[in-house]
């Protein structure tokens, strides 16, 4: 049980084991990666009765899912430099029925994962509940690691966020204060570094489509919106990938780049269940959503020129 646990709990110390600066500080040319965003464990039952945030009692097709992603990315060749899942790892909020055995299955559907291929968790409303408190965020990093962490891949300084402590603190406001401490010197770190781009991943996007568009409860409030906005913008972040609406959304701001992925498990949208393929060359960030079959069946033909 041990050797499964660490395959889950490498984000600690607010770094990434194996993936620190000191080891890949360096450019070492192109690379690609694969965002995922809400299996959601238990969602496509509870959908289908009319939602509700407690889970549904089933979820044997979003296993399925997160399975078939998993040997579709297995399949990838070359492999990966790294699988991130932009939360909302499960449906049951915490302390509500299911919620250990969503974890549990979720992470036996994960364990085949190649152990070449490092697995990044990121926090979402259902990981740590919509007014998340100390105890929740702390129930997320005993089973899957930090909930807010930084990471290097090659050259690239990535930024892992609790989006939910931006949304609505109102039952952890220190933790809330400890975060943009942290992310305020993570990004005075980035303009100083000679990293190669900077990206960050989190729950909730910024915007669907609009830079100025309504508050919504599937973006960030515009306050929130605008000083994030202006904090990456400063400190040169190229793009930043999110999940939370379970369709494919997004847009690009003054350079940057807001990239909203739709889901592996239960789709609001007409999106097929899917993976996005992030491919990583010096001078861009490129992406695209790939279905899950979609994915097994072409491979990485559309983006192998730009990893040559």
């Amino acid at each position: 049980m041990a050797s499964v646990d660490a395959m889950f709990l490498r984000a600690k110390h607010r770094t990434y084991e194996g993936l620190t600066e000191e080891e890949q500080r360096e450019w070492k040319g192109p690379f690609y990666f694969v965002q995922g965003a809400d299996p959601q464990l238990g969602l496509i039952k509870a959908w289908r009765a009319g939602g509700g945030d407690e889970g549904g009692d089933e979820w044997d097709e979003e296993v399925r899912l997160t399975k078939k992603a998993v040997q579709a990315i297995n399949a990838l060749n070359p492999r990966p430099r790294f699988v991130v899942l932009c939360g909302d790892l499960v449906h049951a909020m915490p302390g509500a029925q299911y919620r250990e055995e969503q974890e549990r299955d979720l992470k036996e559907a994960l364990r085949d994962t190649d152990p070449d291929i490092p697995l990044i968790f990121v926090s979402g409303n259902h990981d740590l509940g919509n007014t998340p408190t100390p105890e929740t965020v702390e129930q997320f990093c005993r089973a899957w690691g930090d909930d807010y962490f930084s990471f290097w891949v090659g050259g690239v300084f990535c930024l892992v966020l609790n989006s939910q402590l931006f949304f609505d603190a109102s039952k952890c406001k220190k933790l809330k204060e400890a975060q943009e401490l942290w992310l305020d010197r993570q990004l005075e770190k980035a303009r100083q570094s000679s990293c190669r781009h900077v990206l960050v991943f989190q729950h909730i996007p910024l915007y669907l489509r609009q830079i100025d568009e309504e508050d919504d409860y599937f973006n960030m409030q515009r306050d929130v919106r605008e000083s994030l906005m202006k904090k990456f913008k400063q400190a040169g972040v190229k793009a930043v990938f999110s999940g939370h609406y379970h369709r494919n959304a997004g847009g690009k701001h003054e350079g940057l780049d807001m990239v909203v992925t739709s889901a592996i498990g239960c789709q609001l949208g007409e999106d097929t269940h899917g993976v996005r393929v992030v491919v990583v060359t010096a001078d861009k960030v490129t992406h695209c959503y790939y279905g899950l079959d979609e994915l097994s069946e072409r491979g990485l033909e559309d983006f192998k020129k730009l990893l040559a």
